[in-house]
This record gives structure tokens, sequence and C-alpha cells, in this order.
């Protein structure tokens, strides 16, 4: 589907708990969430006709409307259902499934206590995030001049489309220096993550991360986590300056369209992909196909 603009493609959405095309799968100009981001969402992965950690993005994604204020009106279970059915609908067996809630049209000002909740789930195939050739040998990030927010000014906990816009600007403007994508520092200046994937660095064989104090804290992200240790590498969650990265020697970001990919270049600082970084990816690919693997059970 290259090429085609979203709103062209064909198939089945999942529209408020009905099957509609997906040319008919449509909201109003006016609606809450695209003039006051009153919208929360998931991004999941589908292999071998499996989500994979279904349960967790639905229960995410309802956590995350709940700290926006509002409640969707279908449970976790019938949220698990619906991705299903989608995926099945589409025909997919590895996929990109995209829930998304969003307060509605029925009042238009701050205030939105009336307004329906609306939930939709589509799913298309989209095979790497990154460029596949560059994935490889590691991808070049730039150093965003945005900051992810103080938790008191925002609701970062929550995976709420508002959050995202800086994420956009971001890595807008490293794509036209010719990066992949930008590594973003929290308000105190501390290393944070990507525009849309958390980061790991690895020194004398020991894995250091961010502790997610202000951004999301990953599925994928705890995932990996639990592959390393099960590998038995030294993992410490903690504050990481910027001034420290020239001591590490791989990076790697985890997120669900990004996977396990190895970074060789953040802004001034240079990495080389190593043994950590290719174990876990091959064993995050083992885990997520469901091929098994001794050390990522």
């Amino acid at each position: 589907m290259a090429g085609v603009p979203f709103d062209q493609m064909d198939g089945l959405i999942w529209f408020n708990g009905e099957f509609v095309e997906w040319g008919e799968a449509k909201v109003h100009v006016l609606t809450h969430g695209l003039h006051y981001a009153s919208s929360v969402f998931e991004g999941e992965r589908a292999y071998g006709g499996e989500i994979f950690k279904l349960t967790e993005h639905s229960q995410r994604l309802a956590y995350s409307a709940d700290v926006l204020g509002f409640k969707l009106p279908y449970s976790v279970a019938e949220i698990d259902q619906a991705c299903r059915d989608v995926l099945t609908k589409q025909g997919f067996a590895d996929a990109y499934i995209r829930p998304v809630a969003w307060r509605g049209s029925e009042m238009m000002g701050v205030s939105a206590q009336a307004n329906r909740i609306n939930v939709a789930i589509a799913a298309w195939e989209w095979p790497s995030y990154f460029d596949p050739e560059e994935r490889r040998k590691g991808i070049r990030l730039d150093i965003a001049d945005y900051r992810r927010p103080d938790p008191r000014t925002a609701p970062c906990f929550s995976k709420a489309a508002g959050l995202y816009m800086i994420c956009t600007l971001s890595k807008h403007a490293a794509e036209a220096k010719g990066y992949a994508d930008a590594m973003m520092l929290d308000w105190r200046g501390q290393v944070a993550e990507a525009t849309g994937a958390n980061v790991f660095f690895i020194r004398d064989g020991v894995i250091h991360t961010p502790i997610p104090d202000c951004f999301l804290d990953g599925i994928t992200r705890r995932s990996v986590i639990e592959l390393a240790k099960s590998r038995g590498y030294e993992l410490i969650e903690r504050a990481i300056m910027p001034d420290e990265l020239d001591g590490f020697t791989e990076c790697f970001l985890t997120g669900t369209a990004a996977e396990v990919t190895p970074v060789s270049e953040i802004g001034p600082y240079r990495f080389t992909p190593g043994e950590i970084c290719h174990v876990l990816m091959d064993d995050y690919d083992a885990l997520v196909n469901r091929r098994g693997s001794a050390q990522a059970a």
C-alpha cells in the first residue's frame, strides 16, 4: 500500500462496535478530539496472526482515557476481541493495529462533558518503521530542541495524541537534516526518549536506560528489559545526562513500531551496534514470533 493515502486504503475499520468500509470511517470537522486533542491511542503489532501483548495495550488505552477524564464505552476484553476481529477481517498475519478513542462533536469548547466517546480500530501492513538497510547498521538521531514536559504540566503517562505534537515537530526537524529520528531530553535536561521509542545505552557490558518518570514506560521497553535480565545482563534504570553519552559504546531504541533498533549516532556522539544489541534484537524477534528461545521465555 506504499504511497496510498491512509483515507484511501481498502478494507474494513471497526468503528463504535460495527465494521464499516475503510473510506466511510469518518468524523466531523468539529469533533472535539481534532480541536482540543481529547484523544488517546495505541500502537500494536501482530506477528503470525497474533497481536503481541494485546491485553496490555488495551489496558493502557483504557488507562490513558481515564487520565484524560473519559471512560471507554467498551471493556478491555471487548477491545481485545475487536482488535482480533479487525486483524481477521483484513486477512493479515503480520500487521500494525491502531485503536483510537476520542471525544466527539456534541459540544464544541474546552468543556466537553456531554460528548460521545468514540472508538475505532484499524489495521494495515507496515513492515518496518525505519529503513531496513539503515536499521541494520544503526540509525542516526538528532538531538531535539523540544523537551518532554514536567508531569505537573501534562498527562505524560497517558498515550495521548496531544503529547505527540512536539514529537512530530522534532522528527520533521531531524529528517530535514538527514537524520532518521531525534532524541528528546526532559524538562530537567536529562535524556528521555526518542520521538516514539524508548532508549537504552551500553557501557562495559552493562545496560543503562532512563527512568520513565515523565514519559511512557513502553510495553516493548518492559519486554526487552525482561529479555536482558533473562540473559543475565546487568540493567540499570537511572537519570542519564547528555554529556554521559560519550562514554557509551552501544545504543538502541525499543517500541512497538521500532521493535529493537540499533543507533549509530546521536548528534555528536557515535555508537557501534555490538553483541548486546544484536542478541536482544534476535531475542525480541524470537519472542514476538513465538519461535521460542532458551533465554527468551
